[in-house]
């Protein structure tokens, strides 16, 4: 199925409501404004519309192979991965003094949209490769950042996340790889590694893995941990490949979804390579802050998966559309025609297209907003705007990831269940979206990791400051809505107002019981995240409708304006009523989470 990507749909976010002029500001972003992001995204829709996305498909029925430690990727990944590299696009929101573009994270999030939509499992090598680079960025010693750095943004090596072992899932206490420091300043790191997304494959010429492990004295609990940078091969004092480092892919995983992405089991310090036993590896910052430099990178990959999320259902729903318009059968319910009609005709499929829709326009827009705000905390000159912009961005990244990959398993559910049985024959595609999501809300932390962090550092600790700073400027758009000659813009106000006012409802709870009722408050933290990230998605929904009836006013881009006031219209009447059910779980509903007794499950 053809993929085309949503540019003009972006560029209205960037523009009409993450303020894409005022970036364009900040010193360092002069040329980044919108005839810059039009330019840019077009291209990146060339290159993802014509070079990855036909990879898509075929990488998921033959998806690579294993053997004896050397993983290949899917026909077609590395030459479309040379590609990439090649237009830069690795590089495009990195620094220009390691080799990158140094364009706004803006503008970035939507290129990154665009490779994920034309194939996820694709996209993920460049995304934790971004991630590497950043967490290297901020922690990293200067001659870590000069040796690494612009290769990866070259595209000629490539990152990885090494975070889980067996024992210790999402719980990184439990981490047991050893680093044992030695003579010349590296380290000896041994241990295993699971669920390392592209910790091996043939794509790029060295593979540049940020590991988690403990020095012999390391206190216990996250405290113990440091961080260190393991390449597959050794770099030599010119830059160019050494000796083969001490480790080894053991498997790759066999998955339900991202079946091209190669999950590898990676273990190190087992005498495999060409160093002796132990992979030599070197420290990112200080002992024992390994795990705060990895959140930089994690927090980073929270975000683009949170985008991903977007991706594979904006993927799914323009499927969706195309066989809606095709696929003819039964007459539509109002008689408007006397034979069988496409299916687009009735009304529960307009409804389930309208859900997609709607929440995709929502997240997409919650997202880019998202990314405006962290450009302005990391670039903007005045601190105490920054300060305030980071904040913001720190309360947008949970829901950004929770909401828009739950949204995703929704939407990609209902994909297919407007293909009907042929949803659920893989020859057509459709699956292969519900089952490429499903990792996603798993992915960087789950949906509840995302919503206990919601509710301990984003709401909790400053009593709910800025949640209820944020309703403040929701309730500003609704008085913007009612004062609307339209029926559309005044029941969208009349909806967000009784989304605001749950809201606000919520995070008194959750403030009031936090300490004393903790149970109760973290049975409903991911209903919580769902509500706020609902209502915020709502918000920007609302924007665009005053945008969009003030365009069409003026006679600009009629069609566009209309579906943009119809989508926002439809989010209205279906999606922000879910926040009641919500809330009433949360304010209501603890007690019969914990009531079961154990042994009764």
């Amino acid at each position: 199925m053809t993929y085309r990507a949503p540019v003009k749909d972006q560029l209205f976010c960037m523009k009409e409501l993450a303020g894409l002029d005022q970036i364009a500001q900040i010193p360092g972003f002069e040329d980044a404004g919108i005839e810059t992001a039009q330019a840019v995204l077009e291209e990146s829709a060339k290159f993802n519309e014509n070079v990855v996305a036909p990879l898509n498909w075929s990488g998921d029925q033959d998806h690579g192979s294993w053997d004896n430690g050397v993983v290949r990727a899917s026909k077609g990944f590395k030459e479309a991965y040379r590609l990439l590299a090649e237009g830069g696009w690795q590089g495009l929101q990195q620094p220009a003094e390691f080799g990158g573009q140094g364009l706004p994270k803006t503008i970035g999030a939507a290129c990154i949209e665009h490779t994920t939509a034309a194939n996820l499992s694709f996209s993920l090598c460049s995304i934790l490769t971004g991630g590497a680079i950043e967490a290297l960025l901020v922690a990293g010693s200067d001659e870590l950042k000069t040796r690494y750095i612009p290769k990866m943004i070259e595209g000629a090596w490539t990152g990885t996340m090494n975070l889980t072992e067996p024992q210790a899932g999402s719980d990184l206490a439990l981490v047991r790889s050893k680093a044992v420091k030695q003579d010349d300043g590296s380290y000896r790191i041994s241990g295993q590694k699971i669920f390392i997304t592209y910790g091996e494959h043939d794509m790029s010429e060295n593979i540049v893995h940020l590991v988690l492990a403990r020095t012999p004295d390391a206190p216990e609990g996250v405290k113990g941990i440091s961080l260190f940078v393991v390449p597959k091969f050794l770099v030599n004092e010119d830059g160019s490949n050494g000796k083969r480092n001490d480790v080894y892919c053991a498997s790759i995983e066999e998955k339900l979804g991202i079946k091209a992405s190669p999950t590898a089991v990676l273990v190190f310090g087992d005498d495999k390579g060409e160093v002796g036993a132990g992979a030599i590896g070197h420290i990112v910052g200080e002992e024992n802050r390994g795990l705060e430099y990895m959140f930089i990178m994690m927090n980073a990959a929270r975000f683009d998966v949170g985008v991903q999320g977007i991706g594979v259902s904006e993927r799914a729903y323009q499927q969706a559309v195309a066989y809606a318009k095709d696929r003819v059968q039964s007459r539509p319910v109002d008689g408007s025609q006397p034979g069988s009609a496409a299916i687009i005709h009735h009304p529960d499929v307009k409804r389930m297209l309208m859900t997609m829709r709607s929440l995709i326009e929502g997240a997409r827009a919650m997202a880019i907003v998202g990314a405006a705000a962290y450009d302005t905390a990391h670039h903007h000159a005045d601190k105490a705007v920054a300060k305030q912009a980071q904040a913001v961005y720190e309360f947008l990244v949970p829901l950004i990831k929770g909401f828009s990959t739950e949204n995703s398993v929704e939407i990609t559910s209902l994909g297919v269940q407007v293909h009907g049985g042929m949803g659920f024959i893989e020859e057509t595609g459709a699956a292969q979206y519900y089952r490429d999501s499903r990792i996603l809300p798993i992915y960087e932390g789950t949906t509840a990791i995302q919503a206990n962090d919601l509710v301990g550092r984003k709401t909790s600790r400053d009593g709910g400051a800025l949640a209820k700073a944020i309703a403040a400027q929701i309730a500003d758009t609704e008085g913007q809505l009612a004062a609307c000659d339209s029926a559309q813009a005044k029941n969208l106000a009349k909806r967000l107002k009784a989304g605001r006012e749950a809201f606000l409802q919520v995070v008194d709870f959750v403030v009031a019981n936090v300490r004393s009722n903790p149970n109760a408050v973290f049975a409903g933290s991911v209903p919580y995240l769902m509500l706020t990230a609902n209502l915020v998605s709502g918000w920007q929904l609302g924007r665009a409708l005053l945008v969009a009836e003030e365009r069409l006013a003026a006679g600009e881009d009629a069609d566009f304006m209309k579906a943009k006031i119809a989508t926002a219209s439809f989010y209205g009447d279906h999606i922000l009523p879910r926040i009641g059910a919500l809330r009433d779980s949360i304010l209501e509903g603890g007690d019969s989470v914990t009531a079961m007794a154990l042994d009764s499950f």
